[in-house]
């Protein structure tokens, strides 16, 4: 499986802003982002944040300009490319969580890691357990408070392989303690997959060592 090494944003803009472009160091704008690297992007509600995670998970094109994948054009990936790059270089936690309410937390999580096997039983428990949710592993996430479904969330997140892990307010209901938690388990996750992180924050920003802010 070869590496996702550069993405690189071309005069970006999303449709919603064509005439209206706020100021940006990423829109209307060339970018290039590094395998390997951290990078924490400042954005006020409204600017486009989510709407860049999903131009760059593949799961939206409502915008004008290019991303390119190590020079290639992602507007001309076919659907199974997308699958292959989500199972192997992919990830993403986003803002909204996207659990199943009624599934378990580890049901949630293990949903992920069947499709790539990249977990043992032994380390999803683990991660659990430094998240301080083990207690909770076999709870439906409804029955979780908002801040322990975003643990979940970013335990699921990092049951995969990945060259970018793209990650949309990922300590948004966390407190400081926990966000220095999952900072240091992003981060060994990304060192040891050799992979980038790409975090978004409006005001909570994860306490990660950042190669370079970028304001949206």
């Amino acid at each position: 499986m070869s590496r996702i090494n550069t993405i690189t944003l071309n005069n970006l803009l999303p449709d919603v802003f064509r005439g209206t472009a706020p100021a940006s160091e990423i829109w209307l704008s060339q970018l290039t982002l590094i395998r390997g690297e951290r990078y924490l992007i400042h954005a006020e509600s409204g600017t486009g944040k989510s709407s860049l995670c999903s131009y760059l998970y593949g799961n939206r094109t409502d915008y004008s300009g290019s991303i390119l994948m190590d020079g290639e054009d992602t507007r001309n990936f076919s659907i199974a490319k997308w699958c292959e790059l989500r199972q192997h270089s992919l990830a993403l936690l986003p803002q909204e969580m996207r659990l199943f309410p009624e599934l378990t937390a580890l049901e949630n999580i293990d949903l992920k890691n069947r499709l790539t096997n990249h977990k043992s039983e032994g380390e999803i428990v683990e991660m659990l357990q430094r998240l301080e949710i083990a207690d909770k592993a076999n709870t439906p996430v409804k029955r979780l408070s908002i801040g322990q479904q975003q643990r979940v969330a970013v335990a699921r997140a990092l049951c995969q392989p990945f060259d970018f892990l793209l990650l949309d307010e990922p300590v948004s209901h966390l407190d400081e303690r926990n966000n220095a938690i999952v900072a240091q388990m992003v981060t060994a996750e990304a060192e040891k997959n050799g992979a980038a992180i790409i975090a978004t924050s409006v005001g909570n920003d994860l306490k990660i060592d950042v190669t370079r802010r970028i304001r949206l």
